[in-house]
């Protein structure tokens, strides 16, 4: 049997990766300019096969970041003057504010216990905080951002900028991008490819906020400056030269999902993660991390162990298949798993059935 990776990011690459990896180095791909015409149609074809699979507006602009890290230097920069305001579920989310924080920004962050997720009623975004950010999926521990607090927090504070971290979550995560402003996320997880490319979605509220902010005197950056970004995405350019495979490669895998149906992707995903929930609560040494169902990710599973974590981790490597430590300071309390649409049923299944058999 072949290496199999539920690990949580990179993870394992999409079942039709490879081909069309193999195909692009025949056809030159990497070697292409990317000023040409091949680049360009690329370029093209990856951006329309992302707005028909995301069901992305016309009016949001698709651009290439290095990764989703890179997002939130760029979001900060060319969308917040002064203040922002930060929703914080784990160190991923908690990075987002650390970033602004660094770019001399002030920020206004609710910072909540790992595992939870906070009540609309208690997301009080100041008068001054010019945008709201979000983690849709956060894979540090598990947590999932309703989809109705996103919607009620756009009607609330329809004049503020949402920022969507969507790295782990898209395309499984059905957002209404009308109810956001941006939304960002890298390859290496749902889409199962190879790390290195982000993907910056934003629309022309956030847009129109930058150009305001430099005719105000406002750094908004050099060659990533976003007015730049969107004028070179709407030729099929990029600023600098990109990871051209990672976009080719997107591209081919963002027609096959569409092939094959997001719905039918979608409720995969649902039964994979039904009995990946059924044998953590069957199993006596194995827990939750995300008490409340309705908060808890289906495409990253946390797991509290009553044992030292690597003792899992060991027993599955040795049978080929990689799953995730927990991150950080849990890294010997918990383990990760990888919920995405290259884990077929049958890979999923005997996963459960090797976890289900394991006891110290």
């Amino acid at each position: 049997m072949s290496e199999l990776f539920f690990t949580p990011g990179p993870s394992a690459l999409y079942f039709t990766a490879e081909e069309h990896i193999k195909t692009a180095l025949k056809k030159g791909v990497c070697s292409t300019s990317h000023r040409g015409q091949q680049f360009k149609d690329i370029y093209k074809e990856c951006q329309q096969k992302l707005r028909k699979l995301m069901d992305i507006p016309d009016e949001y602009h698709i651009l290439i970041t290095s990764s989703a890290n890179e997002a939130w230097e760029r979001i900060i920069e060319n969308c917040v003057e002064r203040e922002s305001y930060h929703v914080s579920m784990g160190a991923f989310s908690q990075r987002f504010a650390k970033i602004a924080t660094q770019l001399g920004r002030t920020v206004h962050e609710l910072v909540v216990e790992d595992g939870t997720v906070p009540d609309f009623d208690v997301l009080d975004v100041p008068e001054n905080a010019e945008i709201i950010t979000l983690c849709l999926n956060e894979s540090a521990c598990g947590t999932t951002f309703p989809l109705d607090t996103i919607n009620a927090l756009r009607e609330k504070y329809p004049d503020k900028l949402i920022a969507i971290d969507g790295v782990s979550g898209v395309p499984v995560i059905p957002i209404d991008f009308r109810n956001i402003d941006t939304l960002y996320f890298s390859v290496q997880k749902a889409f199962g490819l190879p790390a290195g490319l982000g993907i910056w979605i934003v629309n022309n509220r956030c847009l129109e906020k930058a150009e305001k902010m430099e005719a105000d005197g406002r750094s908004i950056g050099s060659y990533h400056r976003l007015p730049d970004m969107v004028e070179k995405a709407q030729a099929f350019q990029t600023a600098e030269t990109p990871n051209i495979l990672g976009i080719y490669t997107l591209a081919k895998v963002a027609s096959d999902m569409i092939e094959k149906g997001i719905l039918p992707i979608r409720r995969e995903i649902d039964y994979k993660s039904a009995i990946l929930n059924q044998v953590i609560e069957a199993h006596p040494q194995l827990h939750h991390f995300v008490e409340n169902e309705k908060y808890r990710s289906k495409t990253v599973k946390v797991i509290k162990t009553d044992f030292n974590s690597s003792l899992l981790i060991d027993h599955l490597k040795q049978k080929k298949i990689h799953v995730g430590t927990g991150y950080g300071g849990y890294k010997k309390e918990q383990i990760r798993i990888a919920n995405f649409p290259t884990h077929s049923k049958e890979q999923t299944e005997m996963l459960v059935d090797l976890i289900e058999a394991f006891r110290v």
